[in-house]
C-alpha cells in the first residue's frame, strides 16, 4: 500500500493581536506570509499562513488572531512546542537577534546527536524552538533582512505532552504511517520518514497540569497526505480506530479531515495540494485578502471588520 501520511503539513495556533503576530513571524523570524484569509468557521477572524517561499508542507505555521483573547496554558494533552530548523552556523546570529528584540530564551542545549536547541516564546507565549543542525538540506526563506545562510528552513519537529505515549504512538504507527525513530528519557520521536520537518516528539509528562486553550496555544496539527484519494483511505483507517473523523472539508488550498487523538490533541489530515498559488501568483502570495467563494458576497463587511495590518521589514533588519 502507498504511504498515506508523508509528514507534517502545518501547525495552527491562536494569537491575541493580528499586528503583533505579523510583526513577530515576518519581522523577527523572517517567515513569508503566504496567505491572508479568514477563519472558514468564523469569517470575521483572520487566518494567517506563514511559511517558506511557496508555503510548502512542513513549513507552514498558521494563526487565528482573536483580539484580546486571554492566554491559554501549556500542559499535557496539548502540542506545546513548535521547532524551526536553521543551520548549525546560525546559533550566534539567532542568539544575538533574539536578544536584540528583547526575547527571553533558554541557554542552548543538546537534544539528540547533531541537534542544539534554543527555546523561546512569541508575544503570546506560544512555545517555539530553533534547532541548529546540518541535517536539513531544504533552502531557507528570507525577505532580505535576515542573511540567507541563517534563515529558517521550515519545521524540524513538534512536541506533544501526554500522560503516556503508548496510545498516541499506536495511532501514529498503526494508522498514520509513522515509525519510532529515536527515544531518550521521556521523549519518543516518530516520523514517516527520518527527515527534518516530519518529526513528532511525544513527551511523557504525567505530572504536568492539563493544557488549556487560549492565545499562545496550538489549536491543531495537520499531517500531509498526497491527495484526496489517500486522504479518504486514511479516513477509513481512522474510522476503524473509532476516533470519529469529520467528513472531508474543503479549505480552498487543501481538503481536510479532523479528529482527536487519544490524548486529546486535535489532529488534521490535509492534502498537499492544490496549494496556495491557486488564487494569486507565487510572487504575490499573501498580499491580498483572499476569501472562499461563499464569503465573497460579504467581502465589504469582512474587510471593515478585520483590523488593518501592515508589514514593516526595515525595522527588523
Amino acid at each position: 500500500m502507498d504511504q498515506l501520511i508523508t509528514g507534517i503539513h502545518h501547525v495552527t495556533a491562536i494569537a491575541s493581536n493580528a499586528q503583533k503576530n505579523i510583526d513577530f513571524y515576518i519581522g523577527i523570524l523572517g517567515l513569508r506570509l503566504v496567505k491572508k484569509t479568514v477563519n472558514f468557521d468564523a469569517r470575521e477572524i483572520y487566518h494567517f499562513y506563514y511559511g517558506d517561499a511557496e508555503g510548502s508542507p512542513g513549513s507552514i505555521i498558521t494563526f487565528f488572531p482573536y483580539t484580546g483573547l486571554v492566554n491559554g496554558r501549556h500542559g499535557k494533552g496539548m502540542l506545546n512546542t513548535t521547532t524551526f530548523s536553521v543551520p548549525s552556523s546560525a546559533i550566534d546570529y539567532w542568539q544575538q537577534r533574539l536578544k536584540r528584540f528583547g526575547l527571553n530564551f533558554k541557554n542552548p542545549q543538546e537534544r539528540f546527536d547533531g541537534e542544539t536547541i534554543i527555546y523561546f516564546e512569541d508575544s503570546d507565549g506560544l512555545g517555539l524552538e530553533l534547532v541548529f543542525n546540518d541535517k536539513d538540506k531544504r533552502p531557507g526563506f528570507t525577505h532580505g533582512h535576515i542573511p540567507p545562510e541563517y534563515s529558517i528552513k521550515g519545521f524540524y519537529n513538534i512536541e506533544i505532552w501526554e500522560e503516556g505515549y503508548e496510545r498516541t504512538a499506536g495511532l501514529l504507527t498503526e494508522q498514520l504511517d509513522h515509525q519510532l525513530i529515536v527515544e531518550k528519557g521521556n521523549r519518543f520521536r516518530f516520523a514517516p520518514t527520518d527527515t527534518p520537518g516530519n518529526y513528532i516528539d511525544i513527551l511523557c509528562s504525567p505530572d504536568s497540569m492539563k493544557g488549556l486553550a487560549g492565545s499562545g496555544t496550538v489549536h491543531h496539527i495537520a499531517f500531509s497526505t498526497p491527495d484526496i484519494n489517500t486522504q479518504a483511505q486514511a479516513r477509513v483507517k481512522i474510522l476503524q480506530r473509532m476516533l470519529n473523523p469529520t467528513p472531508i472539508l474543503d479549505r480552498n488550498y487543501f481538503t481536510s479531515i479532523y479528529f482527536r487523538e487519544p490524548g486529546g490533541v486535535l489532529f488534521e489530515i490535509a492534502t498537499a495540494g492544490p496549494g496556495f498559488a491557486i488564487d494569486e501568483s507565487k510572487e504575490r502570495l499573501g498580499e491580498s485578502l483572499k476569501l472562499p467563494a461563499q464569503f465573497e458576497q460579504d467581502r465589504e463587511h469582512i474587510e471593515k471588520t478585520v483590523p488593518p495590518i501592515s508589514i514593516h521589514i526595515d525595522q527588523y533588519r
